[in-house]
């Protein structure tokens, strides 16, 4: 029994969620994401929920029906709220620029890295230091988060590098004489 799977997922007011066959689609005000609904669960929408259920009890089907949940609840939750990702930029000299559609880092290298901003996603730069990342696909935003973060990971003496806001950088001791 997944305990994820047996809560029906809310619809807020302002989206809009369409079933066809196997597609899901979710329109809100941050845009529209569809989701494929795999052939092992049944979706349906009533009383402004949508309800997963699993057509049988194998294990596939099981596990399919949580995740399908959650993926659901990710739809309605990006296309309403939507989702965000701050990364930090530690190090001298390191610090990033938002220039028109191209995200700018200069992270210590002989050159300076242009990063291209997805269209659906939205990149902003409050501080050269502090990079948030959002848009209505979680993934999406997680990958690119994933993406920038990977020009310059956090190195474990100095703690330089890109990290995000919520990642603690386990430290080292330097060598000593």
């Amino acid at each position: 029994m997944s305990r994820i799977g047996k809560h029906p997922v809310a619809i807020p007011s302002g989206v809009e969620v369409q079933l066809a066959g196997q597609t899901l689609s979710a329109k809100g005000s941050l845009g529209m994401l569809s989701l494929l609904v795999s052939n092992e669960v049944t979706a349906s929408i009533a009383d402004g929920t949508v309800t997963i259920a699993p057509k049988n009890e194998t294990e596939h089907a099981l596990a399919m029906w949580g995740t399908t949940r959650a993926l659901v609840n990710n739809m309605v939750t990006g296309v309403s709220t939507g989702f965000s990702v701050t990364l930090e930029i530690n190090g001298v000299g390191y610090r990033a620029a938002v220039q028109g559609n191209v995200l700018n880092l200069q992270l210590g290298y002989s050159h300076e890295i242009a990063y291209p901003i997805p269209s659906d996603m939205r990149i902003v730069c409050e501080r050269p230091t502090l990079i948030t990342i959002s848009g209505a696909d979680r993934q999406r935003v997680g990958q690119v988060a994933a993406e920038i973060r990977a020009y310059r990971p956090p190195e474990p003496y100095k703690g330089k590098g890109i990290k995000y806001s919520t990642e603690t950088v386990r430290r080292k001791e330097g060598k000593k004489k």
